[in-house]
């Protein structure tokens, strides 16, 4: 069974391609490799995919937002899978570069429902983002919850990603999953992720930048779980029968947010880097970004029901065995 897997070179994807690998499955990996982090990094991710993989791992360096590179790379090219994680992500970034949003989130996600559509797959599991919950005050978070105001256009790119998915799936009858991922970390993560930030800045001495004034929740979410709950979607397309799916839709189309199910104050998470790095930070208190949200919590009852989603990595260990990774990677 050969799956296509966007956002090959990303963190998300690196990691589930790594595991779809070891359980035998066959990947064909796209990713422009762009330069919003560090490229090395994504080559180095590969090298990791080429070794493990084999000819099991076929990859394309492309950007899916480009149709006509796309349709030609994969012409002759048989899948009947597709876990779409390619996109331009960050929330700060896009007040910078918005319409790096609009061609990779809205046009290359087009993209790929109409080569799902084309090729009659069986499932398509697609990123969306816990930032489609904008500034909700009602904790947690579910995927029942109106959706209507974004805070960053990120976040609407991600609910657009929703809607149109809603589209397809009623019109050409398409499975459908989309995840709304909750701050995501681990060995291999983002650059542009606070975790990566302040380990980096811990050792090179430098302050923190704690926003809006230290008063920060996340819901963070290990990797491997991320990918646990990635593939048990994968495996269980939504029905087309009619009936109710998380998140509302009587389409074969379902929503699940994929979180740790706690929310950690900001503070707790720089105590842990603490420990791990054998520093002691200075933290530089700042107000609120725009386009931020002090608070997220997933509630994934609708995930843990039917798909026996169960995270297991706490912080306590999480943030420990990034920083080790940290380490071996940079040698520090």
């Amino acid at each position: 069974m050969t799956i296509l897997v966007t956002g090959a070179a990303g963190f998300i994807g690196f990691s589930l391609i790594r595991t779809l690998l070891a359980r035998g499955e066959s990947i064909v990996g796209i990713d422009d490799c762009n330069d919003y982090y560090d490229p090395a990094l994504k080559e180095a991710r590969l090298s990791v995919l080429y070794k493990e993989g084999g000819t099991r791992f076929r990859f394309h360096k492309l950007d899916f937002a480009n149709d006509a590179a796309l349709g030609a790379a994969l012409a002759d090219v048989q899948f009947n899978r597709i876990v779409h994680l390619g996109a331009q992500a960050g929330v700060r970034y896009s007040l910078e570069n918005p319409l790096a949003y609009v061609r990779s989130n809205l046009v290359g996600h087009v993209n790929l429902l109409e080569l799902a559509r084309h090729r009659g797959v069986a499932h398509m599991v697609y990123a969306s983002s816990s930032s489609v919950y904008g500034g909700n005050t009602r904790f947690p978070f579910t995927v029942e919850d109106r959706v209507d105001h974004p805070v960053s256009l990120y976040a609407a790119t991600k609910r657009a990603d929703e809607l149109m998915s809603e589209t397809y799936a009623h019109l050409y009858r398409i499975p459908l999953t989309g995840l709304r991922f909750f701050t995501v970390y681990g060995p291999w993560g983002r650059p542009d992720m606070m975790l990566w930030i302040f380990t980096r800045k811990l050792f090179a001495g430098e302050s923190l930048p704690v926003f809006n004034q230290g008063d920060m929740y996340r819901d963070f979410t290990y990797i491997d779980d991320i990918v646990a709950g990635v593939i048990a979607s994968l495996d269980n397309p939504p029905p087309d029968d009619g009936l109710p799916k998380a998140g509302g839709s009587v389409k074969p189309h379902r929503l699940y947010n994929i979180g740790n199910n706690r929310s950690e104050h900001l503070m707790k998470v720089i105590g842990l880097l603490e420990e791990a790095t054998g520093q002691t930070a200075r933290v530089d208190l700042l107000p609120m970004q725009a386009g931020d949200v002090p608070r997220t919590e997933a509630n994934i009852d609708s995930i843990a029901a039917e798909l026996g989603y169960a995270p297991t990595t706490a912080i306590e260990q999480g943030v420990p065995s990034f920083v080790r990774w940290y380490r071996e990677y940079h040698s520090v």
